[in-house]
């Protein structure tokens, strides 16, 4: 497993940190890769072009009707 290491943390920074910690029932540790998880599930502007919907020219002749849609 990867490691992370953080240096200079500012003092007041790490004791809201801890606290936050001791509030959810977690080590320093465990808050830390709760934050850091849950940062890393947004999802970023340039990660939407990954799920941009392409669109293709028809003939325009579908009618989007049940039977066009499945011939039946």
């Amino acid at each position: 497993m990867k490691a992370l290491h953080i240096r200079d943390m500012p003092g007041p920074t790490l004791d809201r940190l801890k606290r936050r910690a001791r509030l959810h029932h977690r080590s320093l540790q465990g808050e830390l890769h709760a934050i850091l998880e849950d940062a890393a599930k947004i999802i970023l502007p340039e990660d939407l072009s990954e799920f941009a919907l392409k669109t293709v020219k028809t003939s325009g002749k579908q009618d989007w009707s049940r039977e066009g849609i499945y011939e039946d």
